[in-house]
């Protein structure tokens, strides 16, 4: 009987074949983005799940509290570690150091003076000096070696990956020698497994911590209470038995007993799970090389709902329709003895054949576009599309399409009265279908609007984000990063008076940052002669006396520093003054500042620059001190002219090369960089522009169908109408009337409901737009069109057709 049902499915499927592909189409679509979200959620909900002790795994975390604003660093003061192994004996502590950008040679010819032939790479993730402990609580796949190597000062650790880079082989890296910045040579003592894509540690090169403390100078080991680096962060795991509470609870005072701060400032320490370092974006992408948010993932997930919602109400809405046209079929089952359970097995069979061909082109389809997940998503490149966890989804998600499709039209036909679907009455009126249809159009339209409405809003800020004035010049900015050994520092002079001869550069500066940078340095400091912390943290940045120049910043008074090599005088942002009470701008000239503790110099303010944006628009302006340190002065900044711009950045990595041989050429474009500060925001817009699509093409494809469906239903309507004197475009009207006050009604829903959506989503910058009218009415008008095209085909098309034949047609 099963087999039967399945023939006898298939054989309507085929009978109204153009109804079934546009079923087939819609499912097929949906589920194939909703397979791609899923795949993209899992990921990044996966991160670092695999470690057998991932629950009791803990970031100690830093909360700092000056006068009303909180901030939040993923560091922990250095002397903390072994204060942590002493006030909680039974947990395992490590810490680690990263270090960005740094540049690792491999000395081909196995002495540590080097040679003409040695390979230079530039690491930007995965360098960290690291306590052998961290292996305690992290597993890891050891090839060669152990744990035991990081206790010896000038020893690394690398993965298998970048030992294939280096050596050709990963079985040739042990016992081979690398440099570490020019600075440190390294032995080679240990290669493990690459780390997991869903891992915030990408363990690539593992230099020994106790290397780190012979280096002070070179990479900021500051043994101090009082100063805190992301750089340093340690790791804890507490036994099962042991209460997160109660340690989160001793923690609060672990940071004054130790260190004794009475100032103006509240400090304490937490625990933050490892299930939340992926996603507390409050201490920013300090190791791993992305973050995400959990309220992206949800974003992603009501969309995926959303899609599928759609697709389904296409289902619905074209089956009971189209159950009038099967209204004799059931009749005649039903006098021969079909029972309503059989009927509706036979309607859940055709549900079934629909919903699980389209869930095989599905995986045909979301196969094809997983090349192209990455820009959408900071997914891999080798990520899968079928694992175990996105097989049960397809099966879920298939079980729940076949009920929500198949269910109401199964019940609709299984209803019909035999004497009446026998005599051909049964309409679509009389099965009570209109109104659940109409609310169905509504729904769906609506769901296409807010999917409009939000990619609208969310393409205007990133405009806005994208050509907001930042209060300095970005463009036609080249930046090398350089370091900062006494060999380099010797070259500064020499190399910026060679670059300033190029005619095609403005303007050079060596700084620490760029005015706008992940950077954040923040620091407490003394004003104007005062004995007292003020309770505000200012932020710093360092550069030469053509910094302003270089970057365009304006000044709203006085002058940019003397040219020196150390911090003699200093230029603050109006963010600053106004933070310590001071409204004109005149009235800071003068005033002098002292950073850090008592050692320190007060430095007079020499200039007040106009506020630039500091960080990205999701954040507010900070308070900047900005003054000359030579030691600090990493990167090269070179304004130069657009044209001819390949041949004169060409022209500047020669230079750079002939001048610092023994670096590797890492230059970049202040812009871009700029723009990776929203990556993950503009990731989102292109998912709503895709997503937005896809809604408006089921909805069109509903739409055509049911057009479609009526236009049949109406034939000899249509061919009395054109006798009698109607005109083509009152044809068409009578059948776009009713669709254009469905959309009306969908548009007053969406309307409020996209608004407070996209508020929320807004509040993440500080900087934004604001939601304006036209955004609404844009968003009407497009569904209104695309609907008038939708239908004006098949009402155009019934409306010219031979009314002699119309007229003929039952």
């Amino acid at each position: 009987m099963l087999k039967n049902y399945f023939k006898i499915a298939w054989r309507n499927i085929v009978h109204h074949k153009g109804y079934a592909a546009i079923n087939v189409s819609g499912l097929t679509v949906g589920i194939a983005a909703c397979l791609l979200i899923y795949v993209v959620v899992e990921y990044e909900l996966s991160f670092d799940t695999f470690r057998p002790n991932f629950k009791n795994i803990y970031h100690v975390v830093t909360q700092e509290k000056r006068e009303a604003d909180f901030s939040y660093n993923p560091g922990i003061p250095i002397p903390s570690t072994d204060a942590l192994r002493l006030d909680f004996p039974q947990a395992k502590v490590a810490a680690i150091n990263t270090s960005y950008g740094s540049q690792i040679t491999v000395l081909e010819n196995g002495t540590a003076n080097g040679g003409a032939g040695d390979k230079k790479f530039t690491e930007n993730l995965g360098v960290m000096f690291m306590e052998p402990q961290f292996f305690d609580i992290f597993n890891a796949t050891w090839l060669t070696g152990d744990k035991k190597v990081l206790a010896e000062p000038n020893m690394a650790v690398i993965d298998k990956s970048t030992a294939t880079k280096y050596f050709g082989d990963w079985k040739n890296a042990a016992g081979k020698l690398l440099k570490m910045d020019n600075l440190l040579n390294l032995k080679i003592a240990g290669v493990i497994e690459d780390a997991q894509p869903n891992s915030d540690f990408p363990l690539k090169i593992l230099v020994s911590f106790i290397t780190w403390k012979q280096h002070p100078n070179e990479y900021g080991y500051i043994n101090d209470w009082h100063a805190v680096s992301s750089n340093h962060q340690v790791f804890m795991e507490l036994p099962a038995n042991e209460s997160f509470a109660r340690v989160n609870e001793q923690l609060k005072t672990f940071n004054h007993k130790h260190s004794g701060d009475k100032g103006r400032t509240s400090r304490i320490n937490f625990l933050q799970p490892l299930g939340d370092l992926h996603f507390d974006t409050r201490f920013g992408n300090t190791i791993g090389d992305h973050m995400t948010t959990k309220a992206t993932l949800r974003t992603l997930s009501f969309i995926a709902v959303l899609i599928i919602l759609m697709a389904s109400i296409n289902f619905i809405n074209l089956s009971t329709a189209q159950s009038v046209g099967r209204s004799k079929e059931v009749g005649i089952r039903k006098v021969l003895g079909s029972s309503r359970a059989q009927l509706i097995s036979q309607v859940m069979g055709e549900t079934t054949i629909i919903v699980a061909g389209s869930v095989l082109l599905a995986i045909v389809i979301a196969k094809l576009a997983l090349p192209y997940l990455s820009n959408i998503a900071s997914v891999p490149d080798s990520i899968s599309l079928l694992t175990t966890g996105s097989v049960l989804f397809l099966f879920l998600i298939t079980c729940v399409v076949i009920l929500l499709s198949g269910l109401y039209p199964a019940m609709v036909v299984s209803g019909f009265k035999p004497v009446l679907a026998l005599k051909n009455k049964i309409t679509a009126a009389s099965i009570g279908g209109i109104p659940l249809r109409r609310g169905l159009v509504i729904m769906q339209f609506g769901i296409s609007q807010l999917l409009i409405i939000g990619t609208i809003i969310a393409i205007k800020q990133m405009n806005f984000v994208n050509e907001a004035d930042l209060g300095f010049n970005k463009s036609a900015v080249l930046i090398i990063p350089g370091y900062t050994d006494s060999i380099s520092l010797h070259k500064i002079e020499p190399f910026k008076q060679q670059l300033m001869q190029n005619a095609a550069v403005k303007s050079v500066s060596f700084d620490s940052d760029a005015p706008s940078s992940e950077n954040n340095w923040g620091t407490n400091f003394y004003f104007d002669h005062s004995t007292k912390e003020n309770g505000i943290t200012t932020f710093l940045k360092y550069g030469d006396a053509d910094y302003f120049k270089t970057y365009g910043l304006r000044f709203v008074a006085g002058k940019g520093y003397d040219v020196s090599d150390t911090a003699r005088q200093v230029v603050v942002n109006e963010t600053f003054i106004n933070k310590l009470g001071i409204r004109r701008a005149e009235d800071a000239i003068g005033k002098t500042v002292r950073i850090g503790g008592n050692k320190a110099f007060w430095c007079p303010i020499v200039g007040v620059v106009k506020d630039f944006k500091t960080n990205s628009l999701r954040e507010a302006v900070k308070p900047i001190v900005i003054s000359p340190n030579k030691k600090l002065e990493s990167q090269v900044a070179i304004k130069i002219e657009t044209k001819n711009l390949t041949a004169t950045v060409a022209l500047l990595q020669k230079q750079w090369e002939n001048m610092y041989p023994e670096y590797a050429y890492n230059g970049f474009f202040l812009d871009e960089n700029i723009a990776q500060f929203y990556k993950q925001e503009n990731q989102l817009a292109l998912v709503y522009k895709i997503f937005a699509g896809i809604a408006v093409f089921i909805s069109c494809l509903g739409l055509y169908g049911l057009v479609s469906f009526m236009v049949v239903q109406r034939t000899k309507e249509v061919g009395v109408r054109k006798v009698l004197g109607a005109s083509v475009k009152s044809i068409v009207f009578l059948f776009s009337k009713e669709f254009m006050i469905l959309i009306g009604i969908s548009f007053l829903i969406a309307m409020p409901v996209s608004w407070y959506l996209m508020s929320g989503w807004l509040q993440s910058f500080v900087y934004r737009i604001n939601i304006s009218a036209d955004v609404f009415v844009l968003a009407v008008l497009s569904s209104i069109i695309l609907a008038w095209i939708t239908v004006g085909y098949k009402a155009v098309k019934a409306a010219l057709a031979n009314p002699v034949t119309s007229m003929r047609s039952e």
